[in-house]
């Protein structure tokens, strides 16, 4: 499976091993703090390969931050991740009716089917508001922090598998741009014929990124 990440993703280093994690997580806070030095890179560096180790142990295939400088000046950012979950299902159109039975019993699901370029696909949308504890708020007192997720699964044509694309932002104020570019990012998703290999093939540098995915 292939996808395109746009401008503004930077993708975390995930790696088959503690040696090229280390290495790319070095490359990767170059990237993420393009104007800083030293002082900041070093110690950036292992806490994003730490990241990186704990994201691959969790079966992630892609994993980016997404940051968006806004007209007023400021900065909004994003998770996004992508997985692979092997199913039992071959049929695209089955598997995505069984999401979409599945992820419509809860209530507070807001789960819709979707025609995508590649095949049948089922987004499931999601609000939650969290309490936050006052001693990490800037005036010490109690505050609510409202966060989205946008999580869409897409059935493999070529075999047993699903792949899950999540976004999930805390910036929810720009909430409609980031289910434009969540929708964009879908749009460029294909299958070509698979490979012997599993892996993403850039480790993104805030350019547009080519990701692979092969079963």
């Amino acid at each position: 499976m292939t996808f395109v990440a746009p401008d503004g993703f930077f993708a975390l280093p995930l790696a088959g091993t503690p040696e090229e994690r280390a290495e790319l997580a070095h490359t990767f806070v170059r990237e993420l703090y393009s104007r800083g030095d030293e002082t900041i890179w070093t110690p950036a560096a292992p806490y994003f390969e730490a990241v990186a180790e704990y994201l691959s142990d969790s079966g992630l295939a892609y994993s980016a931050l997404g940051l968006f400088s806004t007209d007023d000046g400021g900065v909004v950012q994003c998770a996004f991740t992508v997985a692979a979950v092997q199913t039992d299902q071959t049929d695209p159109e089955i598997a995505a009716q069984g999401i979409l039975a599945a992820l419509s019993s809860d209530p507070l699901n807001d789960a819709r089917w979707m025609d995508l370029p590649c095949g049948p696909a089922v987004s499931c949308v999601t609000l939650r508001e969290l309490s936050l504890n006052p001693a990490i708020t800037a005036d010490g007192r109690p505050k609510k922090l409202l966060t989205g997720q946008i999580e869409v699964h897409v059935p493999f044509p070529t075999g047993p598998y699903t792949a899950v694309f999540t976004l999930h932002t805390a910036s929810t104020e720009y909430w409609g741009e980031f289910c434009d570019g969540t929708v964009a990012i879908l749009r460029t998703v294909s299958f070509p014929a698979p490979e012997n290999s599993m892996g993403s093939s850039g480790q993104g540098d805030g350019r547009t990124d080519e990701s692979t995915l092969a079963n």
